[in-house]
């Protein structure tokens, strides 16, 4: 065999000989060979993992070259002009809406960064299901928007590529595919036996192979090519796939595949005789034949169990349709013909597997290879929507396909294409209704026995998890082109078609009312049932609308209302509906409603067609009108809890009926539709149907009682309010009735801005724009921020001082709240009614600051645009006689005070009034007349005017009453023949009104009019008599009320009940009513109002007004007022004294609340204070007293008794952080920078000690610097003092206190019982003061030498010291405890630096430190230094002086080795052993440690000798310090001549003298100044000058100054004084005593005059140097600089977009992986793993780990996928915000919108403040644990 000699042989060699022998001419023997070769190799039983295959594929195509070479080289022939980079779900993409010419268009961030979209719509955004780049593809975007590679169209100056170098690919790659399908043949099985892992496993065989396809793809346009050849290779198909005849595998192998093709309940047309059109039930027992033609279908109910088995729906039958089916073979045939073909078929079978879909996408730039996938995909979307159905992945597998479709459908070219040759449309139709059918059941709406319409079931898996949302989205994607769009429309077949298919979704989920107990099980398929509508049909609809805007596209506008109306009509056929919709039932859901009401609107309103053409007859106008209206009377329903007992989804379902995303599908065009029916149908029968379907039918008496068969009493009154606010938004609303869209747009922007305040984003979604995104105006273009300006004013986002952080905000301007706020576009749009009252609360408040109106207002009346004259009709709903007699009932009943009326009922009937006078009707007067004879009730009103109707007066109305009602006559029948005659003309004249009777009989007369045979339909007369409940109620009987009244007099009465004054309007009130005062008001001006306009559009008002206001309110003397009026005045009177009552309450009970808030929060009160800087001098006379907050007593702190400050103690890195220079930080963003924490001050620090101890004893090491730079104790107070026993009380009850907390209180943690600030320590206050008080803070004349004696002897008095832990009274049991606190408070390796830890040193030492800690923060929190001087806002709170006295009570433990005490060595010349030498120490730390050491209370002028001496040897290492950075010359010339004025008097106060004397002694060692040349000489390139070596000293002594005066001010309460910055200096040396109180000039003030030496100054430096020399290491020792700038977060870009690009895809630098969430710390730019289990250590994830190693517990990080902060602060965590903001200032947290951010540089300051001022716990409120999982 040659094929065995091959494979022994090298690859590489076999490789380079093969191809060699196929470029020859004869190569037949070359052929031969390969294919024997690959036989062997490519042989598919192997097992797939084997990777042999793969490797001499590889080497084959190479063709002897190594692989990566092979691909550079193709690649370098790549003539590709499309980017097409293909991505999965998650990946980081940009979506440009100025360049995109399809609304799908996407760019990865290369071509998008590469491109220039400057000022462009764009946002970036996460792909949910996958994509690819169209950068270069102008059929879905324009050219403007390429990126540089793309736009030079790279493919034209390619070289043609050599014949022989893809070769071998063309030979081998043909043969590489079949093996892959043939292990995808072997390894399918089918679906019920196979469990999806056995797929899976197949897959991850194939891995290798299918990611070696993908790589190929990448190398170009030249292997694309190469590739599509093959792939669409008709003939090797033929040859290879079948199997030859000898090889028995292949054969098995083929009817594997054919059985799969079988089962899939696809059958290969070979198989199919023709003829055989009978349908064969798939696998998955699904529909088999779909119903196709909308004439033809009859459901026939077979009784085929359902499958869910025991569901909810078990008892409902699912149904299938049996009919003749339109084009079986879209469902049910297959034939591969290529190796594509069979490729995508075993891709869906596996249910798209990532990579195959990869490699499919990625072909995708190769335009014969679109072409050809996209018919094959086409071609198997049956089978595709089968396997869909049956996946039980089918979210995965939905975004897969749609990665896929998206690709193909969005290309408008292409989309024609297949429609035209593949039948796209039909196909999509037919898969769509074939889904739907599997789930249809019988619908119960109306006439549930004989219901004969089907609807889906929504409590389906397939609407549920919204399976069909793939192919729904295609169907969308196909029809937003107008080529395709237009080819649906004008396909009448398709057409009803797709009616069909919408009508299975009209009336699904339908809602029966509860009327007896709760439902059990509240189903929450409602929210399947909205987005089916929405997405199957709405859109849909919106995307054919789009192409019906026109003249010439009437035809199809036509069409589509025809087959509507067609529809609709079949539709109440099938559920029986004659006229009355069944009671207690609703469904939100009618889609053949809205599609024809849609439809209407557009003819009408774009394309000029007439109304009344496209309407049916009357008959079928009601019953159009009646489901719409079912549902506006069910939402007041909903709303008046009369469906409570169905749970609350029902009123989720009211919610989303009106929510912004459905509006515009579902309630707008509902109320269209009404309108029109309203406008064309008779006005008196339309609203008595409202009535009567708001069921307040018998609540419209003019009795003051009356029985309501339907409602509880209480539900009469929202019901009826509902059906009035029903009929303002009917007779107002202009939605859709003549307004332009730029005036919608305005008048949805104010109602959403009126209800509150909205972020730009917020009402981006909250206004309902036309779904279909490439109609019109889409949201976020010119249009829109147009207006916005227009009518809002921009908010900038502010910091609030409770932390919340404000977002940029729209607020309406003045002038829209005055002119155009409409209530009754606020109601209409609101999805919480407690919107209402916030808009209303919010114009209340605008009224008042501008002063228009000071009470109570009424929601304004706004004005209507005019209508479109084809709706003019509808103003005849305002001048019905059913209106006004219900008008003039209400108006009675309110003036009556009858049960169950209320303000807003009146106000609702003052507005349709007033909509009335402004809407006449222009109607001839004579057309009136002859038809006045058929009203029964013309005797109320003359005709139907509201003008004239208005005065018309009503004498008597005849009522039905219950016997008990208090209208019910108690007298005899008249005695005399006189009474006897008027009571029957009474009688005659006694208006009746029964608004049913009334409809009943104009039902009839319509129905009439369009029957005009014989055969009348007379109703069924069952539904008007009413079963009775037992226990019936009293008898009905008929009483006539005398009224006399109209409604103008009502009115004006009423207007005299509502001001409450005798004569509110006198009979002259007219002539000087001023109209424009009358725009904002309360009902009294809304009457007014009304009455003046009346009045202006008639004389004869006029006229009737003032002779009601004349008999009312007559000019003469008042006389005694009735008792009746007498009853409403004092009733008036009650109120108006009730409401001044509880005004009163209400006031006292504020200002109640004011003086507590002031007790408890202001520290600024002066007793406050005195309790709290407890330092401060007024307070020394006698005992402190402090209060306690939880018992409320106020006493001192006594030994058993103890009281304690409340403080947070916590660990701080704050000031390790501290840099030499003022500028922050940048943060890296790219590869080349970098940070280096070196030059920080904690790690100076720590080097600095790690290098004393390598030279000296560790216990003297401990004692010349301080710790705490990284992880020193903070403690910080709010003021509030407590009895220690009572705080042991309160922890109890908090820890038994089971709410849930966001502290640990079994941490110790709890909040202030009086202001709740967090806090988890008490620190105990020591007892009284002395009462020598005074004496020891006086000043002293005493010499220095003998404070340095008296503190001396104090030292030696040290071990002598009485400790009172003897007694171990409670109090030192308390400081113990609080010891502990704070050695628990941060991390044991921040305590322990000595060489054995444990020891008492390391203890000492950190003690110590904690003062400094404290002392250094508050500088910082000044500011970095004291010129402010006064108590700054921490030092009012703060507890420092309590801690010293912990602290020092603490360190007395300790004796200090009085060899090492370092106070001898600073006053005295002693020879000591080798400690630490003076000059290495640190002032700071050593002052410090005297204070605590020294004997309480320690007096002032001991403390202010210690200063000094410390002073002197500050001043020596900065003398020291200094000389290190002079040249050698300089050095040499300080030395000498400072030597000349050695002897003069002031030579120990000479600057110059000391210096030359601390280099003549430092010179006597080489090794000090022996430091390599060059760094000198960069040092000393500039010569200094007297004043520069001045202003060098003074700013190395002033840190030490700064802590000792900040120390005597809280040791002795000294206030500070302030002063300018380059006084600051002299002004603490004043302050400390080292200089006479009046200092001179500043530029005179030296720093040497401040010095005081105790014994020869010579002598004691040349002391302090000896100890120096001798030893190495020196210089780095002596160069120490105190000055530290203040502590900054990093510096960050500008535009966030910078951190994104670079860190997102950054690998972490430990595990190596790309972070799923990565993060950055704000503090020194660490990048780590948010959650990654990757980078977790002992349990602890990496963010948690690294603040504890960077800030001591506390991080601040941003989360790079989410833009936001969060704080890490020791157990818990809290969300902080964003810093990065969009150009509205507003967030987008998680990158949702991905609109191009900013760095708002307040909100930053503010988080760098909080992080400084240690307040993170105190100003953020919504911590959490975060269980080391960060």
């Amino acid at each position: 065999m040659m094929a065995a000699s091959l494979l022994r042989r090298d690859k590489r060699a076999t490789a380079t000989k093969l191809k060699a022998d196929l470029n020859r001419t004869d190569n037949s023997t070359g052929l031969q060979q390969l294919q024997e070769l690959l036989d062997v190799v490519l042989n598919p039983e192997k097992p797939a993992s084997d990777t042999e295959a793969l490797d001499w594929c590889k080497c084959l195509i190479a063709g002897g070259e190594g692989f990566e070479d092979f691909c550079k080289t193709v690649r370098s022939y790549d003539n590709a002009t499309l980017c097409g980079l293909v991505w999965t779900a998650n990946f980081v993409a940009y979506r440009c809406r100025t360049c995109g010419i399809s609304p799908c268009m996407s760019l990865c961030a290369e071509c998008f960064n590469n491109g220039d979209h400057t000022s462009h719509d764009f946002n970036m955004f996460r792909s949910q299901a996958g994509g690819a780049c169209d950068c270069g593809d102008g059929n879905v975007m324009r050219d403007s928007g390429f990126c540089r590679r793309h736009r030079l169209k790279t493919g034209e100056n390619v070289p043609s590529i050599p014949c022989d170098l893809l070769l071998m690919s063309e030979m081998v790659l043909p043969r590489f595919i079949l093996f892959i399908i043939q292990y995808l043949r072997d390894g399918y099985v089918e679906q019920d036996s196979s469990t999806e892992r056995d797929l899976q496993k197949v897959l991850q065989q194939l891995e290798p192979q299918i990611s070696f396809l993908e790589e190929l793809t990448k190398m170009g346009g030249a292997m694309r090519t190469v590739l599509t050849k093959i792939l669409t290779n008709q003939q090797a198909f033929m040859d290879l796939s079948m199997g030859q005849e000898d090889n028995l595998y292949a054969k098995k192998n083929y009817e594997k595949y054919l059985s799969a093709l079988k089962n899939s309940g696809l059958v290969s047309v070979e198989e199919k005789t023709l003829g055989a059109a009978e349908v064969t039930d798939g696998a998955d027992g699904g529909a088999g034949a779909v119903v196709l033609m909308g004439k033809t279908i009859s459901p026939v109910f077979k009784t085929k169990e359902d499958q869910d088995g025991g569901q909810s729906v078990g008892q409902r039958k699912r149904v299938k349709l049996s009919s003749n089916t339109k084009d079986p073979c879209i469902i049910e045939s297959l034939k591969h013909k290529c190796f594509l073909e069979e490729l995508l078929f075993w891709t869906i079978k596996y249910e798209f597997p990532q990579k195959m879909v990869t490699f499919l996408l990625n072909m995708l730039p190769d335009q014969d290879y679109k072409i050809t996938f996209t018919k094959t995909f086409v071609q198997h979307y049956a089978f595709i929507m089968k396997t869909l159905m049956k996946s039980h992945e089918s979210d995965t597998m939905s975004n897969r396909i749609v990665h896929i479709s998206v690709q193909l459908f969005s290309n408008e070219e292409l989309a024609r294409h297949m429609t035209e040759e593949c039948q796209l449309l039909d196909i999509m139709v037919t898969v769509l209704l074939y889904m739907m059918e599997s789930c249809l059941i019988k619908s119960e709406l109306q006439d549930e026995e004989n219901n004969r319409h089907v609807v889906v079931n929504c409590s389906e898996a397939l609407l549920k998890n919204n399976t069909y949302w793939p192919l729904v989205s295609d169907f969308i994607n196909i029809l937003s082109h107008q080529s395709v769009a237009k080819k649906f429309l004008e396909d009448h077949s398709l057409l009803m078609l797709w009616m069909s298919f919408v009508s299975f979704f009209q009336g699904m989920n339908l809602n029966k009312r509860e009327l007896n107990e709760h439902v059990e099980f509240e189903s929450q398929t409602y929210y399947a049932a909205f987005a089916a509508e929405l997405e199957a049909c709405a859109q849909p609809m919106w995307g054919l609308l789009t192409h019906c805007k026109v003249k010439e596209t009437q035809e199809y506008t036509k069409t589509v209302v025809r087959y509507c109306l067609e529809t609709l009509q079949i539709w109440f056929d099938a559920i029986g509906f004659i006229d009355e919709p069944a009671s207690n039932q609703v469904t939100f859901h009618l889609p053949l409603h809205r599609y024809y009401a849609m439809f209407l609107s557009r003819a009408v309103k774009c394309q000029g067609l007439d109304l009344d053409s496209l309407l049916p007859d009357q008959e079928m106008l009601m019953k159009i009108m009646v489901h719409p209206l079912q549902i506006q009377a069910s939402l007041s329903e909903i709303h008046s809890n009369m469906w409570v007992r169905n749970g609350l989804q029902i009123k989720g379902q009211a919610m989303t009926y009106v929510q912004s995303h459905f509006c515009n599908s579902m309630i707008d065009p509902d109320i269209y539709l009404l309108q029109v029916c309203a406008s064309r149908l008779d006005p008196d029968y339309f609203i008595s149907s409202v009535f009567e379907r708001f069921k307040v039918v018998d609540l419209l008496t003019m009795a003051s009682q009356h029985q309501n068969a339907v409602l509880d009493s209480e539900q009469e009154r929202p019901m009826l309010e509902g059906a009035l606010t029903f009929l303002v938004i009917l007779t107002s609303l202009r939605i859709h009735l003549g307004k332009f869209y730029e005036r919608i747009l305005r008048a949805e922007m104010v109602s959403q801005l009126c209800m509150n305040d909205r972020t730009h984003s917020a009402l981006l979604d909250l206004i309902p724009e036309n779904p279909n995104p490439k109609s019109g105006v889409v949201p976020g273009s010119c249009s829109f921020e147009d207006m916005l300006s227009a009518v809002a004013d921009f908010k900038a986002p502010v910091f609030e001082p409770g932390g919340s952080m404000q977002q940029g905000m729209y607020t309406p301007k003045a002038e829209v709240w005055e002119k155009e706020f409409d209530p009754i576009m606020v109601v209409l749009r609101t999805v919480y009614r407690r919107d209402v009252q916030s808009a209303m609360d919010r114009y209340s408040a605008f009224l008042k600051q501008y002063g228009i109106h000071t009470g109570n207002p009424w929601p304004p009346y706004k004005e209507r645009t005019p209508l479109h004259p084809c709706y003019k009709g509808l103003t005849r709903l305002l001048h019905c006689k059913t209106l006004h007699i219900v008008i003039f009932t209400l108006l009675y009943k309110i003036w009556m005070d009858h049960p169950n009326m209320s303000e807003h009922v009146l106000c609702m009937v003052l507005y349709l009034i007033e909509l009335g006078l402004d809407n006449q009707l222009q109607e001839n007067k004579e057309d009136e007349e002859p038809c006045i004879e058929e009203h029964c009730h013309d005797s109320w009103f003359p005709g139907t005017n509201l003008l004239s109707n208005l005065h018309h007066v009503i004498n008597f109305v005849r009522v039905r009453v219950p016997e008990t009602a208090p209208e019910v006559k108690r007298e005899p029948p008249p005695s005399t023949s006189t009474e006897a005659a008027s009571y029957g003309q009474n009688l005659r004249e006694a208006q009746v009104f029964s608004l049913v009777a009334e409809r009943r009989r104009k039902f009839q007369e319509i129905i009439n009019r369009s029957n005009t045979e014989a055969t009348q339909v007379v109703r069924p007369k069952s539904s008007s008599t009413r079963w009775v409940p037992p226990g019936t109620p009293p008898q009905l009987v008929t009483e006539i009320l005398e009224i006399r009244e109209s409604m103008l007099s009502l009115l004006i009465k009423l207007h005299q009940k509502m001001s409450s004054k005798q004569n509110s309007l006198s009979a002259s009130w007219l002539d000087d009513a001023d109209t424009g005062r009358l725009a904002h008001g309360d009902g009294i001006t809304a009457i007014e109002r009304i009455l003046s306009k009346a009045a202006a559009r008639s004389c004869q008002i006029k006229r009737s007004i003032q002779d009601v206001c004349g008999k009312l309110f007559p000019p003469v003397l008042p006389k005694k007022s009735s008792p009746a009026d007498k009853k409403t005045m004092d009733k008036e009177e009650r109120r108006q004294r009730a409401r001044e009552r509880q005004k009163k309450l209400l006031a006292e009970f504020a200002s109640r609340q004011k003086s507590f808030m002031e007790t408890a929060m202001d520290v600024e009160s002066p007793e406050a204070e005195a309790a709290m800087d407890l330092g401060s001098s007024e307070v020394m006379e006698s005992e402190t007293h402090y209060d306690c907050v939880i018992c409320g007593q106020s006493g001192p702190s006594t030994e058993d008794r103890p009281t304690g400050l409340v403080v947070l103690l916590q660990a701080t890195s704050v000031l390790g952080h501290r840099c030499k220079s003022k500028e922050p930080k940048n943060l890296p963003t790219s590869d080349e920078e970098h940070i280096y924490s070196a030059d920080t001050c904690g790690v100076a620090h720590d080097v600095r000690l790690t290098l004393m101890q390598q030279f000296f004893k560790d216990s003297s090491c401990l004692q010349s610097v301080s710790i705490g730079w990284d992880g020193g104790v903070y403690v910080q107070t709010c003021g509030h003092t407590l009895h220690i026993d009572c705080h042991k009380s309160y922890m109890e009850s908090l820890r038994n206190d089971q709410v849930l907390q966001g502290f640990s209180v079994d941490k110790g943690e709890f909040t202030c019982p009086l202001c709740r600030q967090f806090a988890n320590s008490v620190l105990p206050c020591r007892p009284g003061r002395a009462a020598d008080a005074a004496s020891w803070h006086t000043p002293t004349s005493k010499k220095t030498t003998v404070l340095v004696k008296e503190v001396d002897d104090l030292q030696e008095r040290l071990a002598l010291f009485p400790v009172s832990f003897s007694t171990e009274s409670n109090l030192s049991k308390e400081m113990e405890l609080v010891i502990k606190d704070i050695k628990n408070t941060t991390q044991k390796k921040y305590m322990d630096y000595g060489k054995n830890p444990g020891s008492p040193d390391n203890d000492f030492l950190f003690m110590y430190s904690v003062a400094r800690t404290n002392l250094e923060l508050e500088l910082v929190h000044r500011g970095g230094n004291l010129c402010s001087g006064g108590a700054s806002a921490a030092a009012k709170r703060s507890c420092l002086n309590q801690l010293f006295h912990v602290l020092a009570m603490h360190m007395r433990l300790y004796s200090i080795d009085s060899a090492y005490n370092p106070w001898t060595r600073l006053t005295q010349i002693a020879q000591s052993q080798r400690p630490v030498p003076m000059l290495f120490r640190d002032a700071p730390s050593l002052l410090i440690i005297f204070v605590l050491t020294m004997p309480q209370p320690l007096r002032k002028e001991h403390f202010t000798c210690v200063v000094k001496m410390l002073y002197n040897l500050q001043f020596t290492q900065g003398l020291a310090a200094m000389s290190t950075k002079f040249s050698s010359e300089e050095r040499q010339a300080r030395m000498m001549s400072g030597a000349l004025a050695k002897n003069t008097a002031i030579s120990e106060k000479s600057c110059e003298v000391l210096l030359s004397h601390v280099i003549s002694e430092l010179s006597k060692e080489n090794r000090v100044y022996n430091v390599n040349p060059e760094e000198t000489a960069m040092l000393s390139s500039s010569v200094w000058s007297p004043q520069s070596v001045e202003i060098s000293l003074q700013q190395f002594c002033l840190p030490f100054l700064r802590l000792s005066c900040l120390l005597q001010h809280h040791l002795y309460g000294d206030s500070l004084t302030g002063c300018l910055e380059e006084e600051e200096f002299s002004s603490l040396a004043v302050c400390l005593g080292l200089l006479p109180s009046s200092p001179q000039p500043s530029n005179a003030m030296h720093s040497a005059s401040c010095l005081e030496w105790p014994v020869s100054a010579f002598d004691l430096v040349s002391q302090w140097c000896a100890e120096v020399t001798g030893l190495s290491q020196m210089q780095t020792l002596l160069v120490q600089d105190p000055q530290w700038a203040a502590p900054r977060l990093l510096q960050l870009p500008d535009n966030y977009n910078i951190i994104f690009q670079y860190y997102h895809r950054k690998a972490c630098t430990v595990c190596k992986k790309v972070p799923k969430d990565p993060a950055l710390c704000l503090v020194c730019g660490a990048f780590v793993c948010l959650k990654g289990v990757c980078c977790k250590q002992q349990g602890i994830c990496e963010c948690v780990l690294h603040s504890q190693h960077c800030g001591a517990a506390a991080g601040i990080f941003l989360l790079i996928n989410a833009s936001v902060i969060i704080i890490i602060r020791g157990h818990r965590f809290c969300l902080w915000g964003s810093i990065y903001l969009d150009a509205h200032g507003e967030e987008d947290r998680d990158l949702r919108r991905g609109k191009p951010l900013f760095l708002c540089e307040e909100r930053y300051r503010v988080l760098e403040q909080q992080w400084v001022s240690h307040t993170f716990d105190h100003i953020n409120k919504r911590w959490g644990p975060h269980y080391n999982g960060l």
